[in-house]
C-alpha cells in the first residue's frame, strides 16, 4: 500500500484571534508531520509573530503553490497572501482581518476543487469581523458551501465520546423549528450515516433528538413537532436499513451516546448539539462539514479574542482536526 500522505490546506482564520498561535504550535508537533503534508494559507508575517509569542522554534517558509511545499522537521510552508498589516493588534475586532479570513478560505477552496489538496483544516474566524469585511455569511460552513457550489451541507461535531450532526445551525431557535421538516431530517441522517461509514464505522447506530422536552411526550409538550417534522424522516431512513432511532428526548440521548450506546446524535438546532459536545470535549473537539466535495475539518472553538496574543491558547483541537482530516481524506493523486 502507498505511504503517500494527504495534502491538507490549513487556513489561518482571523489573524487577530488565536488561529496563528494554535497553527504554529500544532505544526511544530513532530506527530503532525506523520499525519499529512500541510501548507498554511494565510500571512507569513503573522505566523512569525505568533511563533515568537508561543516560543516555537520553527522555520516559516513562503511557497507559491502546494507543489513547492517541502516537509521537514520544524518547517511550516505558507502560501502568503500578505493581507494583514504588521501592526494588527491581537484580540480586537478588525474588518481587515475578517476580509483576510475570507480570502484564506477562498484560496484553500480553489486548491481543493483543483485537486491540489485532499482536505481543508480551518482555524477559527470571527463572524462579526467577517461581516465587517464585507462577506455576509453566518460562518465557515455556509461560506464553504457557497465557494464549492454545494446546495446543502451539515455541521458535524466530533469528540472522543460523542459525535453530533446538526439539522439546523446558525439561525434563531424559532426559525430553526420552522425550517425543520421530514425531508431535511432525512437528508441529514443520510449524510451523517455516510460520513461515519466512510470514516470506518460500517453500521453506525444513530439517535435523533426531539425538539421538545421529553421529545414531546406523546403531545404533552409542544405542538406535535416530533410526529410531523422528525419521525417521517427517521422512518424513511430506517426503511433503507439505516440503524436510526427517534425522535428521542435529547437529554437522555446525549447521556446514552456519551457512554457509547450511539455512534452519532442528530441534533435539531445549534445549542442542542453544541452544549453537550463542549462539555464533553471542547479541548479536543473537531468540527466537520459533511456534504462538501472536499473534506473540511476545524477546531471546535472560536477566535478567543480575550486570550489572543498571550501564547496560552490550547492547540489540541487543531491537532485533532488535522488528524481527522487526514483520516477522512481520499488517497492523493500522486500516491
Amino acid at each position: 500500500m502507498s505511504t503517500v500522505l494527504p495534502r491538507i490546506a490549513v487556513t489561518m482564520g482571523d489573524g487577530a484571534g488565536i488561529g496563528p498561535e494554535i497553527i504554529v504550535r500544532a505544526l511544530a508537533e513532530p506527530e503532525v508531520s506523520t499525519l499529512a503534508r500541510t501548507v498554511v494559507v494565510g500571512d507569513a508575517l503573522r505566523l512569525k509573530q505568533a511563533a515568537e509569542i508561543v516560543g516555537a522554534a520553527v522555520d516559516i517558509v513562503t511557497v507559491s503553490d502546494v507543489e513547492e511545499a517541502v516537509e521537514a522537521p520544524g518547517r511550516i510552508n505558507v502560501i502568503d497572501l500578505g493581507l494583514l498589516p504588521a501592526d494588527l493588534p491581537f484580540g480586537e475586532l478588525s474588518a481587515v482581518a475578517g476580509d483576510a479570513a475570507y480570502h484564506y478560505i477562498r484560496v484553500a477552496s480553489e486548491l481543493a476543487m483543483a485537486g491540489k489538496v485532499q482536505a481543508i483544516c480551518t482555524a477559527p474566524l470571527n463572524k462579526e469581523a467577517l461581516h465587517a469585511g464585507g462577506h455576509l455569511y453566518p460562518g465557515h460552513t455556509e461560506l464553504l458551501a457557497d465557494l464549492t457550489g454545494t446546495p446543502e451541507v451539515s455541521m458535524m461535531l466530533s469528540t472522543e465520546k460523542v459525535k453530533v450532526i446538526h439539522v439546523t445551525t446558525h439561525i434563531g431557535l424559532i426559525d430553526a423549528v420552522e425550517r425543520i421538516e421530514p425531508g431535511l431530517v432525512e437528508r441529514v441522517i443520510r449524510r451523517g450515516h455516510k460520513a461515519l461509514v466512510d470514516a470506518g464505522t460500517p453500521n453506525p447506530k444513530i439517535g435523533v433528538c426531539g425538539i421538545n422536552p421529553h421529545a414531546g411526550e406523546n403531545g404533552l409538550f409542544g405542538h406535535g413537532e416530533e410526529e410531523a417534522k422528525i419521525n417521517p424522516g427517521v422512518e424513511a431512513c430506517r426503511a433503507d436499513g439505516i440503524d436510526v432511532h427517534g425522535a428521542l428526548p435529547a437529554d437522555t440521548l446525549f447521556f446514552l451516546a456519551g457512554r457509547g450506546d450511539y455512534d452519532l446524535v442528530v441534533a435539531m438546532y445549534h445549542d442542542q448539539g453544541h452544549g453537550p459536545v463542549k462539555v464533553l470535549g471542547l479541548e479536543a473537539g473537531v468540527n466537520v462539514t459533511v456534504g462538501l466535495p472536499v473534506i473540511r475539518t476545524s477546531v471546535d472553538h472560536g477566535t478567543a479574542f480575550d486570550i489572543a496574543g498571550t501564547g496560552i491558547a490550547d492547540h489540541r483541537s487543531m491537532i485533532e482536526a488535522l488528524r481527522l482530516g487526514a483520516e477522512m481524506a481520499p488517497q492523493p493523486a500522486d500516491a
